[in-house]
């Protein structure tokens, strides 16, 4: 694949800045000389929950860490995948060869997959804060890889649990047809299924060149199912939910399911037309005084846009790294087995998701929530959407360890 200045781009220390990614610093033994990159979707579909905002609170978390104050000289650097599975491995490709010491965010199963398997060739640390495949930490798994903030089994198991608990027995779903949407659908099925519903229906889309869904929603509609599931993300179900809307979907009395959804996708749709979904996020800013402390500090850095589960676990999952290398010594910092290895037998503890830990297979271990997103009246300050149904426990939360099938782990 030929790299060019629209596939590489950088960003030192500037979030603005589109340049080409500079070479590699030498490192000389002391040398607290660190380069951190950000591989997002900076201008589609998941850029509202990726993109600035995440580049933002990984300065966020150096920053806090106090890393100047700490000798530490640590270069950041972004570039856009594009959704494409091939240009995200190349970008982390070139990044990992060029003395990237971590990479981080990356929206976009298929995107996330291809790069584990770079990091996981190159031996190199990769932080997965936004893809939602529970492959990451199953049969995909590799040492060098850690899977921060959600994934499909949780939001199958709580946000599609909690639809058919409230009588939502027969389905249709709308999926993003990559690894991610098919994935959440199928693992959303096996529950609904297992509580005794079944799937009418189901069509899958072509991603990311989806913008108009009404005959995808005509579909659904004519299926007669009691629960509209998408399995997809992003400006997809923002655009999904507001169509479903205009046709009338919710007033018939088909409830939706939107098996992915952030606060970004909140404040896109509108309270007015939002009101009433239930969804699953690991982080909410206005969860306690940490979550509120933590946006507080960031929102100058991205001040039209509140963090996501997915952009707040870049900055945990950055301090978490921060904390490792500290520990372990700056000149390991290269290689990622070792970084890992030592995350895994540290706690987590941040402002974003408080005391948590890292699983034998990769997967940060931190609680779900399920949420009712407001009434307009209901919602005091901007961006205050959602009140707070259950709690999980970060062991409930996940996939048993014996049932992913994680190479890493010992039978």
């Amino acid at each position: 694949m030929t790299m060019t200045r629209r596939t590489v781009i950088g960003g030192a220390l500037t979030m603005g800045a589109m340049t080409a990614l500079p070479h590699a610093r030498a490192r000389a033994a002391g040398n607290k000389q660190l380069t951190i990159g950000v591989c997002s979707d900076f201008s589609g579909t998941y850029s509202d929950v990726g993109g600035k905002t995440s580049v933002a609170c990984v300065h966020q978390a150096i920053e806090d860490w106090g890393a100047a104050a700490k000798g530490y000289d640590i270069k950041v650097i972004q570039g856009d995948h594009q959704n494409k599975p091939d240009i995200g491995a190349g970008l982390a490709r070139q990044w990992f060869d060029n003395g990237v010491d971590m990479l981080i965010d990356v929206p976009n199963s298929a995107v996330g997959l291809a790069i584990a398997a770079v990091a996981g060739e190159k031996n190199k640390t990769y932080i997965n804060t936004n893809s939602a495949t529970s492959l990451l930490t199953g049969k995909k798994c590799n040492a060098s890889t850690i899977h921060w903030s959600y994934d499909t089994y949780m939001l199958s198991h709580s946000t599609g649990g909690a639809m058919v608990a409230q009588g939502g027995k027969s389905w249709f779903f709308i999926t993003a047809n990559y690894a991610f949407g098919q994935l959440l659908r199928d693992q959303t099925s096996a529950v609904i299924k297992a509580a005794g519903g079944k799937v009418v229906g189901d069509v899958d889309y072509p991603f990311p060149q989806t913008t108009d869904f009404s005959s995808f929603l005509l579909q659904a509609q004519s299926s007669g199912a009691q629960v509209l599931g998408l399995a997809n993300a992003g400006k997809d179900t923002v655009n999904s939910i507001k169509q479903a809307h205009q046709f009338g979907i919710t007033q018939s009395g088909m409830k939706i399911a939107g098996l992915l959804i952030y606060l970004n996708d909140i404040h896109g749709i509108g309270l007015e037309i939002a009101q009433g979904l239930v969804l699953t996020e690991s982080f909410y800013w206005n969860m306690n005084d940490r979550t509120r402390a933590f946006t507080k500090r960031v929102l100058p850095k991205t001040p039209n846009n509140y963090p996501s589960m997915a952009q707040a676990g870049c900055y945990s999952g950055t301090t978490h790294f921060l904390k490792a290398v500290d520990a372990m010594g700056v000149d390991q910092a290269g290689n990622g087995p070792a970084v890992v290895a030592q995350m895994k037998k540290m706690p987590t503890d941040d402002d974003a998701f408080g005391q948590c830990s890292i699983r034998e297979d990769g997967r940060f271990m931190c609680a779900s929530y399920l949420f009712r997103v407001k009434k307009p009246g209901e919602s005091a300050i901007p961006w205050d959407y959602y009140d707070l149904l259950h709690k999980t426990s970060a062991e409930d939360t996940f996939a048993p360890l014996a049932t992913e099938g994680c190479p890493l782990v010992k039978a």
